[in-house]
């Protein structure tokens, strides 16, 4: 079984992040540019929360603030789960889908390592249900 480890050497390490006092309205625009749906908070090396599309939807547009005079801070997700390098993909989407999240944030030993999605976790057990499919039928045309 893969790792989380397996999946950020395929996918990559990095990690894209926002302060708490920024501009709810910059956040948005720094996912928007990655093309990625939420970005760590972070305070130096320490995470202090999550911003995510969905916190934009409930707590701005839904609630008919600004996001141009919104700090971060004010609408992040504080309870902030993290997956382990060592941690199997079917334990993180079993965690995730239990938690109801769709961004884990990966801690190494010292620091941040990455960050996985959802989808991230869906295509790599597609991936590797269509090896295993590939296997078997090359096992049968045999």
């Amino acid at each position: 079984m893969k790792t989380v480890s397996d999946l950020l050497n395929n996918k990559g390490h990095e990690v894209l992040s926002v302060a708490p006092d920024a501009l709810v309205y910059d956040a948005i625009m720094k996912m928007a540019h990655h093309e990625i749906g939420a970005l760590l908070v972070m305070e130096s090396e320490n995470i202090v929360g999550i911003i995510s599309e969905r916190d934009y939807a409930r707590k701005i547009i839904l609630q008919n603030r600004s996001s141009k005079s919104t700090r971060v801070s004010e609408i992040m997700s504080t309870n902030v789960v993290v997956a382990e390098l060592n941690q199997s993909i079917d334990s993180c989407l079993s965690l995730m889908t239990h938690k109801r999240i769709r961004h884990l944030p990966v801690k190494g030993e010292s620091s941040i390592e990455g960050m996985i999605s959802i989808g991230d976790l869906v295509k790599e057990i597609i991936s590797e249900q269509q090896s295993t499919i590939e296997e078997l039928e090359k096992y049968i045309s045999t």
